[in-house]
């Protein structure tokens, strides 16, 4: 059983899949990189991208943003995300305002369900959007993760491997054992398996920092033989209490975002220039904060998109307005755009498969919009 304080404070970890050494397809292609940051708890998309509008304050008088970092004529940005800003100025970030994914019920665990399956009824699916899209692009390959994350399941079984160690026993060694057993026995056939990954999959962390985890993760993004996905998984979202604005708690969690961000910009170099990097949560929170300056489950929120493949320095929305007549259920920003058509054009650009097969294969022809050109180069 999970308890609530448990569940808030969370922890961050990283699963990395599809080593171009796993997919004859992939070795044909130009590496692209996508990184899914997952946001759980529900991210505040009115904190994280506060709109110039008045209305937004007096609903919040103390948990305002103040001290933001300028965006265009309607929106600021989190003083906290201050990398992804530099990226903004440098054209390699944007932002999806009023969105989210089709799931209005603001349970926690049935949104997190919804946000990694891509369907539209809780626990309905085994598979994950992102597993079914790396399966759609023939990029199957390896996760390094214990347990497989629901996001990345797919219709056919993953190679998962979790190295326990900090360093993975010698070659010799596994040659050795590999040696032991008859040529066409499971284990045989799962140690040879092991021995063929490249090196930079036969380590690990035990750190779950996310300094350590980003570091790691841009190394082996960066080498040409290494993983193409990558996960990232940030939970205490859930600021019921305490929230803050410039400060606090929902503030500190941008800043984890902000820190993997920041660390995967400079450690992939040039790799950064043929890299998305998109964020997921499960739902935004209610424009009123509540009693102990906090805010409760709501419904619209933002996406932010970082990397060269990104078009950047623009602000997506279909904005619906805080009036309390455009809110939805008169409580939360509304979601004007369904999230799914983002992660729909992500894939397509990353895996260069056609979104309309995406579209098919992985979200069953639902009526996503194309926004590959619009939101990627």
């Amino acid at each position: 059983m999970m308890n609530r304080r448990d569940f808030i404070l969370g922890s961050i970890t990283l699963t990395m899949l599809g080593s171009p050494l796993f997919s004859a397809r992939a070795e044909q292609l130009e590496k692209r990189n996508l990184v899914v940051i997952l946001l759980r708890g529900g991210m505040d998309g009115l904190t994280a991208v506060p709109p110039r509008d008045p209305i937004l304050a007096s609903h919040r008088p103390d948990i305002m943003v103040e001290n933001t970092l300028p965006l265009n004529a309607d929106f600021d940005l989190n003083p906290r995300l201050q990398e992804f800003h530099k990226c903004w100025k440098e054209g390699k970030a944007s932002i999806c305002h009023a969105t989210n994914i089709p799931y209005t019920m603001r349970s926690h665990f049935e949104g997190q369900d919804v946000m990694e399956s891509g369907g539209r009824t809780p626990f309905a699916l085994s598979t994950g959007w992102l597993g079914r899209g790396i399966h759609a692009a023939n990029l199957d390959g390896l996760a390094i993760s214990l347990p497989m994350p629901l996001l990345l399941r797919g219709p056919t079984s993953v190679d998962n491997y979790y190295p326990t160690y900090l360093n993975a026993p010698s070659l010799d060694m596994m040659q050795s054992v590999h040696a032991s057993y008859p040529a066409d026995s499971l284990l045989a056939q799962t140690m040879g398996k092991v021995i063929s990954r490249p090196v930079s999959m036969m380590k690990s962390t035990s750190s779950r920092d996310a300094h350590d985890l980003a570091r790691a993760a841009s190394r082996m993004l960066a080498k040409p033989d290494g993983p193409r996905v990558a996960v990232f998984d940030i939970e205490g979202f859930d600021t019921h209490a305490s929230q803050g604005g410039d400060e606090g708690e929902h503030a500190d969690k941008l800043a984890d975002y902000d820190l993997i961000l920041s660390r995967l910009k400079q450690g992939m170099g040039d790799a950064f220039d043929n890299t998305v990097i998109v964020t997921l949560t499960e739902f935004g929170r209610k424009l009123d904060q509540n009693g102990g300056n906090g805010t409760e489950h709501g419904y619209g929120t933002a996406v932010l998109l970082a990397g060269g493949l990104v078009k950047g320095g623009m602000v997506h929305a279909d904005w619906p307005g805080l009036q309390k007549k455009h809110l939805f259920e008169g409580q939360d920003l509304n979601a004007t755009m369904d999230a799914r058509s983002i992660y729909c054009s992500a894939m397509a650009t990353c895996f260069q498969v056609d979104f309309e097969q995406l579209k098919r294969d992985v979200f069953w022809n639902e009526p996503l919009v194309d926004l590959t050109d619009q939101l990627f180069v």
